[in-house]
């Protein structure tokens, strides 16, 4: 499975890629990006910002790039693709992001920063980086990236 993963110029982006370990991940950022390719992952541009079309931007670089799965850390990027799913999913590209309509649930109010962080892909957690416990099955359509320093709280892992 090939991933992509938006904010790759972060640190952030890069302490995910420990979530999969047997997958190809394509770190991508808008503007400048170091061009480094490995046989686990490489770094790419997105080009540049234009936040009007940011959906299409990256549906036409999923579509380009063979991308299976996208997990997208901008927060201008979170809304615009939770609703533009089912249209990535028409082209095989899963949106690593809760559902548009519950959405606003899981932002975060303000930057916070996480010890730990979860990845939840149809309500199994497949990865979990901290010590305390998450919930390890959640409804089947729970997906996305979630930072958390407290278990009962999860929002989502944006930059």
């Amino acid at each position: 499975m090939k991933i992509l993963i938006t904010g790759g110029n972060n640190a952030k982006a890069l302490k995910l890629m420990k979530a999969f370990p047997s997958h190809f991940v394509l770190l991508a950022d808008y503007g400048d990006v170091p061009g480094i390719i490995t046989e686990k992952y490489a770094f790419s541009s997105l080009g540049l910002l234009n936040k009007d079309s940011i959906a299409h931007l990256l549906l036409n670089f999923c579509i380009t790039e063979g991308i299976d799965c996208i997990i997208p850390l901008h927060d201008y990027e979170v809304e615009p693709l939770a609703k533009s799913a089912v249209l990535f999913g028409e082209y095989g590209i899963q949106v690593l992001l809760p559902n548009a309509d519950v959405i606003a649930d899981y932002l975060p109010r303000e930057k916070q920063s996480f010890q730990n962080f979860a990845v939840y892909i149809h309500g199994d957690c497949i990865y979990s980086s901290g010590e305390n416990t998450v919930p390890q099955k959640l409804s089947s359509s729970f997906n996305g990236v979630f930072g958390f320093n407290n278990a009962n709280e999860l929002k989502l892992f944006t930059i």
